[in-house]
């Protein structure tokens, strides 16, 4: 980027780090050739162009080609300008995911950002936070969303005894009430459906069969749209005490109560799962069926534990 002309393949074997030191080193042509091609195929896929200018004469011959890397894929439009504080957060924003959970164009735009340079403002360097993916299923569900490939793995609802194989086309990966969900059109049923990360038991197979992206077009806001419709035909009474880490987790989607809080949810497993975790800080008043869930919960850790009381 640093050249309007670009570099002759000579004088990046030359030049670059990396390169020189295998020329140095006595590296054969055929091996820094090799080396050469797989690293531009490389940047490719990572996504940054790579121009190859020939001669304006013969534009076939590379015997003296020059290489780079256009300025204007990553130069901003004029009428948008960053300060070094803004390059800063974007920069602490790109790193709250982990490099293998982003995607192929989260990925490009944050090289791209990178890119722009600017001195970083010191004052946000000790904040870091991290959005960690712990379901196995994210990452090989991501990579078939990308290359629109079907997926196979085995799901265990709630009362059932075993899981059962689906076959899907993986549209959206979506993050509600803090766990991923994933909306694909099940091949089985016509339609499509929204499968809890959490609940895939099988490896994700990543098959060869291919289909449209252009399904995976507003898949997004369809998930979240259907998860919230369904949350908003379920709602749980809590009661909880102030000052809790329940208190705190749970008033951020609920309504405040004549006496706790009223919190609407997808699927009141999942949810038993959680207020069962903050142990005596959350009380359930309704419903039932929530309640008993939770007490089966508590008393299955106490008898894990062994408690006599």
């Amino acid at each position: 980027m640093a050249t309007q002309h670009g570099l002759t393949k000579d004088t990046i074997l030359s030049s670059v780090s990396g390169y020189r030191e295998q020329v140095e080193s006595g590296a054969s042509k055929d091996a820094l050739e090799k080396m050469f091609e797989r690293d531009k195929e490389s940047l490719r896929q990572l996504g940054v162009p790579i121009e190859t200018i020939g001669d304006h004469a013969d534009p076939d011959d590379l015997r003296e080609a020059r290489y780079r890397v256009p300025t204007t894929e990553y130069a901003l439009p004029a009428d948008i300008r960053f300060t070094p504080a803004e390059i800063a957060l974007l920069n602490l924003a790109g790193g709250v995911w982990g490099e293998s959970s982003m995607s192929a164009d989260a990925r490009s735009g944050l090289r791209k950002i990178r890119s722009l340079g600017g001195t970083v403002d010191e004052q946000i360097i000790g904040y870091a936070p991290r959005l960690s993916v712990r379901d196995p299923a994210f990452a090989p569900l991501q990579r078939a969303i990308e290359h629109a490939r079907v997926v196979a793995f085995h799901y265990l609802k709630p009362g059932e005894e075993a899981p059962r194989p689906r076959r899907v086309r993986p549209l959206a990966l979506v993050d509600y009430e803090a766990r991923w969900h994933v909306l694909a059109d099940d091949l089985a049923a016509g339609a499509e459906r929204t499968f809890l990360l959490s609940r895939i038991v099988s490896p994700v197979q990543v098959t060869r069969e291919s289909f449209d992206p252009a399904l995976q077009d507003g898949a997004g806001e369809r998930a979240l749209a259907g998860l919230a419709a369904v949350a908003a035909t379920h709602e749980a009474h809590v009661e909880v005490h102030p000052g809790t880490e329940a208190a705190l987790r749970l008033r951020r989607r609920a309504t405040e109560a004549e006496q706790g809080l009223r919190l609407p949810y997808v699927d009141v497993h999942v949810l038993a799962d959680e207020l069962a975790s903050y142990g005596p800080e959350v009380r359930v008043v309704h419903p039932p069926l929530l309640r008993e869930l939770v007490i089966a919960r508590l008393r299955a850790a106490r008898d894990r534990h062994g408690s006599t009381r």
